[in-house]
């Protein structure tokens, strides 16, 4: 269920408000299809609902336990060569059911909340650096940027909603 977020309130309140809103969006976009339609690609892209859902789970797993946190790579995405299979989360996605696909990112989220829960502050720094800067990025950036990659995606899976079955809006 999709809440909007408060017009006024503590910084961290907002932003995961907004993190939260977009990730609804996102499961709003892909409820009540099938393997099928979750599959189904525009004939000038390679995007799917269900690897999108997929990407999205990486990406909540990648940087709010592992690169933020600390923690090690979570099962799903561990051992992967990213390297030699850059798109393995959009081509894997296919293999999995509508359910198993809403699960996992359910599931991503859930951690990524317990990760922001646990910090200091949103001045809090990751333990890991950026790969490209070399330097380490506070929580309030992570947010931001998980917000920014969530709405994009979020924008995505609604023109991919709307070529499967007509659905508009929010």
């Amino acid at each position: 269920m999709r809440t909007d977020p408060p017009d006024s309130g503590p910084e961290l309140d907002q932003l995961t408000a907004y993190l939260d809103y977009q990730r609804a969006t996102v499961l709003l976009k892909t409820d009540g299809l099938d393997a099928e339609q979750l599959a189904f690609r525009l004939p000038t892209s390679s995007l799917t609902l269900a690897g999108l859902l997929n990407h999205l789970a990486l990406v909540e797993d990648s940087w709010f336990p592992e690169r933020f946190a600390g923690q090690p790579a979570n099962a799903l995405w561990a051992g992967v060569d990213w390297d030699a299979d850059p798109d393995y989360e959009f081509r894997t996605a296919l293999e999995l059911t509508p359910d198993e696909l809403r699960r996992r990112y359910e599931d991503a989220c859930e951690r990524s909340r317990e990760v922001v829960a646990r910090a200091e502050s949103l001045d809090q720094l990751s333990v890991s650096a950026r790969r490209h800067t070399g330097r380490h990025f506070d929580l309030r950036w992570v947010l931001l940027h998980l917000i920014e990659e969530t709405a994009r995606h979020a924008g995505h899976a609604d023109l991919l909603r709307e070529a499967i079955d007509g659905t508009v809006g929010e």
